[in-house]
């Protein structure tokens, strides 16, 4: 997955600031919640004006800060269930914003009614995505499948709308929700199925 590849990369080139942060005494939870207030604002605040590379550029920086919490965590050692908790909740509010601001704008300046519905469906089964494995790994079992998690969500959706703010036709970004769309309800049926294969025959 392209998450789990990229991870260790960005923790490298992000050592320098996650040492700075740990020295003015910043907690990992306050990393947590000042990216997802950014990551709010931005979506609500320039994508729905219609301001995508400006919005995307600004998103991006704050996404970035899930990978910061966790590796000062660690540094501090200071990691807990709570801060894991906060971090997976945190996620679903930011992608809610980031997708509910490109719903409005479609909604709103692009008068876009089909198109407000795929974004509100990649919303949607991304929530049932992560709901998905988080039930099973409560049931005691493995659901890491899927051909599409959170980071190629985002990936896809801030490239896409980032080009388009450029003054790329608004089909890339159209296209690339589509296709969330296709990869998303299918990830829901791998999940869907890994469950049933774990739990088949059990009583």
């Amino acid at each position: 997955m392209i998450g789990s590849s990229l991870r260790p990369v960005v923790g490298r080139v992000a050592d320098p600031l996650v040492n700075r942060l740990q020295a003015w005494g910043v907690t990992p939870d306050a990393v947590t919640a000042t990216g997802t207030l950014g990551v709010v604002a931005a979506s609500l605040g320039l994508f729905p004006r219609g301001h995508l590379f400006v919005g995307t550029l600004v998103i991006s920086f704050f996404v970035l800060t899930d990978t910061l919490d966790g590796a000062l965590a660690r540094k501090r050692g200071t990691t807990s269930r709570f801060g894991a908790w906060l971090d997976s909740t945190c996620d679903r509010v930011a992608d809610g914003a980031i997708f509910g601001g490109l719903a409005l704008w479609f909604a709103g300046e692009r008068d876009d009614d089909a198109m407000v519905a795929v974004t509100l469906l990649v919303l949607v089964a991304s929530f049932v995505t992560s709901y998905a494995k988080a039930r099973a790994e409560g049931l005691g079992l493995t659901c890491d499948v899927g051909i599409a998690e959170r980071p190629e969500r985002l990936i896809i959706v801030l490239v896409t709308a980032g080009f388009v703010g450029l003054g790329v036709s608004v089909v890339l970004l159209e296209a690339g929700l589509w296709l969330l769309a296709v990869l998303s309800v299918v990830t829901v049926a791998q999940r869907t199925r890994e469950v049933r294969r774990q739990t088949s025959g059990a009583a």
